[in-house]
């Protein structure tokens, strides 16, 4: 499992700006409600994760409201549309870029500017999306659990997940996207705590990097996030601990 991972999910806990996160889930409602046409948290799975997201961060509810509004057209609101950027890291480390955003030229140039930047390039498209597969992702941290490794599994595997990687602070279930609902159901049935759950781009092999290439991902990664267009960043970077820890230190 890619170790940066755990810098990831660590980042957002500790250091991200909390509007910036808002804006992005905000756009993420508009898109989706304007994209189905289903303005129902409880008729529409993923707008409920969304909703359950925006609530996870005391996003206030009259923002989700007029964003669920917006979205259905029922309050003025700006058009985004769906671009995804690929390239290379340094190191050789393959980066999806999905963004959000109501101005193509603007996202297009800062992306290419953050590339560059951190010695990385924008490529063609599809120049690396066929190193990742769409996957679901659920992930519940062993301190919120005392069940073990085989338990978490089993209770998974029954539900239809087709993996689980465990680490020394949580057990991570990995689903086909068409299995991904019923797989969290039962896990939450069976009485677990799930702390993040998501369909994502997860990458069939990672690349390892060290000294100034991890330093350059790390900063490329952190400017993407700060961008309120980008609304997800995935690579297939590999980073030790002990080097992920003198890093964010």
């Amino acid at each position: 499992m890619p170790k940066f991972k755990n810098f990831a999910a660590r980042k957002g806990v500790q250091d991200a700006a909390r509007n910036n996160q808002m804006v992005k889930i905000g756009r993420q409602i508009m898109a989706e409600v304007r994209a189905t046409g289903i303005s129902d948290p409880n008729h529409n799975f993923k707008l409920k994760q969304l909703v359950v997201k925006a609530r996870a961060i005391n996003m206030p509810v009259d923002n989700i409201e007029r964003a669920i509004k917006k979205g259905a057209g029922d309050l003025e609101g700006e058009e985004y549309v769906e671009i995804r950027y690929e390239g290379y890291g340094p190191g050789g480390v393959a980066v999806l870029v999905h963004c959000l955003t109501d101005n193509r030229n603007r996202s297009g140039a800062e992306v290419r500017a953050t590339f560059n930047k951190r010695k990385g390039n924008m490529g063609e498209p599809n120049c690396v999306a066929w190193m990742f597969e769409e996957k679901g992702v659920l992930t519940i941290d062993r301190a919120e659990t005392d069940a073990d490794e085989d338990t978490v599994m089993m209770t998974a595997l029954d539900a239809g997940a087709e993996d689980l990687i465990a680490s020394e602070d949580e057990f991570e279930i990995q689903t086909q996207p068409s299995d991904f609902e019923a797989v969290k159901t039962a896990l939450e049935e069976a009485g677990y705590t799930i702390s993040n759950a998501e369909v994502a781009m997860v990458p069939k092999n990672t690349v390892k990097v060290t000294g100034d290439d991890a330093k350059n991902m790390i900063k490329m990664i952190e400017t993407f996030e700060d961008n309120d267009d980008v609304q997800h960043v995935y690579t297939n970077m590999e980073i030790d601990e002990e080097e992920l820890a003198a890093l964010q230190g």
